[in-house]
């Protein structure tokens, strides 16, 4: 059942919440607050932040769908989650959507619906963790004495790697992967680190949240010196029905989004790992994990690791 606003629970109820002195509250450090014996996968009481991952449904984990369907109230990022997903994890659930509602309106919301007993979900897009802005909503409701936990979900980035078969991370290739985002209103410029990046050589560069920036971005990098022939590919709506691929350079790319009209909803991968560059075997599957322990005394699962 889809909620509209004017009937959306808590809208009328409680003391509005102040979100932004939780959240200047919790800006000490955190480890002395962390809770004890928690740990990834947990379900404690309180309201699960979840991360619905790229846009298949499929692609939800499954503590996240069970959570999902045990659910009273959903809250969730708007378009940016699947409706597929919804109506089928969802279908017995009020659902409403945070799209243009601020903290004052989403902490009070959460708040009295779980104070009231009902079993209230979170819901964003991909994980979390990532351009989720949800630590904010966690420290709010904190505040207000409701707990909260992350359940961690599949961010775009690797949806879009496996789209395009390859890996993030290649012998010889890429040893680093680095997430971000470019200027603009929530960033100023020297907080652009794309072209360091970029420089570094051996790094894989995903950038979200900058589909509308893709050509001033390529322009920065090419004013800057960096090669123009430097493999670039948006994956628009990983995992999505709608899911396209456009490959590029640093020269080229940003007149191909253009043409094609995207503007938001896309992940750009800037790197070599996602060219038609060559790689080197890894150590792992050369015969060294098969000599044994004593081959040289290093632990398999570290090499893997290192792989």
């Amino acid at each position: 059942m889809v909620v509209t606003d004017d009937d959306a629970p808590g809208t009328d109820t409680g003391a509005t919440a102040d979100p932004q002195a939780a959240i200047d509250e919790a800006s000490g450090d955190r480890r002395t607050s962390r809770p004890q014996g928690f740990t990834a996968g947990d379900t404690p009481e309180g309201i699960p932040f979840i991360g619905a991952g790229p846009g298949d449904p499929g692609l939800l984990t499954v503590t996240g769908r069970e959570l999902c369907e045990a659910a009273d109230l959903v809250v969730h990022a708007g378009s940016l989650v699947n409706s597929e997903l919804l109506e089928a994890y969802c279908a017995d659930a009020e659902t409403v959507s945070s799209i243009g509602k601020d903290l004052e309106e989403l902490i009070p919301l959460m708040r009295d619906a779980y104070e009231a007993g009902q079993t209230v979900v979170r819901l964003h897009s991909g994980d979390p963790a990532i351009y989720g802005a949800a630590l904010e909503q966690m420290d709010a409701l904190a505040s207000e004495g409701v707990p909260a936990y992350f359940v961690p979900g599949v961010t775009s980035a690797f949806a879009a790697s496996a789209t395009l078969r390859t890996q993030l991370t290649l012998n010889g290739v890429a040893n680093h992967v680095a997430f971000t985002r470019p200027q603009g209103k929530t960033l100023d410029p020297e907080e652009d680190h794309i072209g360091d990046f970029v420089g570094m050589g051996d790094v894989t560069t995903c950038i979200y949240l900058g589909t509308h920036a893709v050509s001033e971005t390529m322009d920065r990098l090419l004013e800057a010196g960096h090669d123009p022939e430097t493999p670039v590919t948006v994956v628009y709506h990983a995992s999505w029905p709608d899911e396209d691929v456009i490959e590029g350079t640093i020269g080229s790319i940003g007149e191909k989004i253009e043409e094609a009209g995207y503007r938001a909803s896309a992940l750009v991968i800037i790197g070599e790992a996602v060219g038609e560059a060559g790689y080197d075997r890894s150590y792992l599957y050369d015969g060294w994990a098969s000599r044994g322990p004593d081959s040289d005394g290093t632990d398999d699962a570290v090499q893997e690791a290192d792989d």
